[in-house]
């Protein structure tokens, strides 16, 4: 399993990602910005979570015009498997691979803690290890990640088993930590080849770290 995470200036996340798939026994590359082609053996593209170009604009509005993003593009369009954690969602919505867009949180404060996420659906590689109804315990860091998305969009999604998380408090009820609609905290394509979330699972990957709910959502991509 071959993993390319990319790296854009202000990226933060990518060593936590590198360690949470070295854990997970794949192999991984750190592909830079300015590449213009990932690694042909890839399997799956990470995003990774951060601050790219400073979130100058607007979160990952820059980020989308990096020259790695046109192959990172056509790879997704030929359907091949791609992650957007935090940053890499946005970015992913930016490049419209993903229906809907990333507001400020609604209370206008920075979120750092662990919140607990409910699986919706999981007719798809990224979570097909868990079951539906499960509850699990992911960090989310983010100021931005009031997910927004018009009716017509929203129903498109639920008809569509794109809706895949939502944030909930332990009993699986829900609990919206940043004003995301239908409290969603995370989405697929159509084609369920590209999948974007707020939470952080790589950073959930040890018991010494508070959860390894993380394990089960990202080792999901491991088996074909």
């Amino acid at each position: 399993m071959r993993v390319s995470i990319v790296v854009f200036p202000g990226t933060n996340c990518e060593m936590d990602t590198k360690y949470a798939y070295e854990k997970l026994n794949a192999n991984i590359e750190l592909v830079f910005h300015k590449n213009e082609t990932l690694p042909n053996d890839t399997n799956l593209v990470v995003l990774p979570g951060g601050f790219s170009y400073g979130d100058y604009l607007r979160s990952a509005a820059i980020a989308k015009f990096s020259p790695i993003m046109k192959d990172v593009m056509r790879f997704a369009n030929r359907g091949g498997k791609v992650l957007g954690i935090c940053n890499g969602f946005q970015m992913l919505l930016e490049m419209r691979l993903l229906d809907g867009a990333m507001k400020r949180n609604s209370n206008l404060h920075f979120i750092s803690k662990y919140h607990h996420l409910r699986v919706v659906n999981n007719s798809n590689n990224f979570l097909r290890k868990l079951n539906v109804g499960d509850i699990v315990n992911i960090p989310i860091a983010h100021g931005e990640g009031n997910y927004f998305i018009d009716k017509q969009g929203l129903e498109n999604l639920y008809m569509n088993d794109q809706v895949l998380l939502k944030y909930t408090d332990k009993n699986g009820i829900d609990k919206n930590p940043n004003g995301s609609i239908d409290s969603i905290a995370c989405i697929c394509n159509k084609n369920r080849n590209i999948f974007g979330l707020m939470p952080h699972p790589e950073r959930a990957m040890e018991t010494l770290l508070g959860s390894t709910d993380g394990i089960k959502m990202l080792e999901g991509f491991m088996e074909d």
